[in-house]
């Protein structure tokens, strides 16, 4: 299976890709989106959309996992990173892929042990996970961290379909 974890933002954006299961993960490439927050919302947006859309067709991914949002206590915060969230479904319904959310405390909890991890902890069982050296990005490390926990939670989760 090919997951693609998004960590959404309008300033940036993460991106992790993964294929296999939990127990035999394989990185396949991460990366941070940026946007400048010089040019106009639509033009952030549109480039938003078209990133993803562009990974969505280049690795052809049988799921997303998207941090689900949290209520923020700045409410400009919350509805820039909203309108990124938005684009990312917009682009994953045009592509026909499935898209499944998971809070914070969910992440931490699938891929440390404990929903009250610190972001170091993640960051270090993402990069053993998936023999990642280099993962110095916070944004693309928690969108890998998100692809791994679809792998661990989707057989549960079909189970329970079935």
């Amino acid at each position: 299976m090919i997951v693609l974890g998004i960590d959404p933002g309008l300033a940036n954006l993460g991106v992790g890709l993964i294929d296999g299961d939990i127990r035999s993960a394989r990185h396949l490439h991460h990366a941070c989106v940026t946007t400048d927050s010089a040019w106009i919302m639509p033009r952030r947006l549109r480039y938003l959309h078209a990133e993803v859309s562009r990974l969505l067709g280049a690795y052809q991914p049988d799921a997303v996992a998207i941090e689900d949002q949290i209520l923020r206590k700045q409410a400009d915060v919350a509805f820039k990173v909203g309108q990124a969230f938005g684009v990312v479904q917009l682009a994953c319904a045009q592509a026909g892929v499935p898209v499944h959310a998971y809070g914070p405390m969910q992440v931490k909890q699938a891929v440390t042990g404990t929903g009250r991890a610190e972001k170091d902890q993640v960051i270090y069982m993402v990069k053993a996970s998936l023999k990642v050296r280099d993962l110095s990005n916070n944004h693309a490390a928690d969108a890998l961290a998100l692809a791994l926990t679809h792998l661990a939670c989707a057989p549960l989760a079909a189970a329970a379909r079935r």
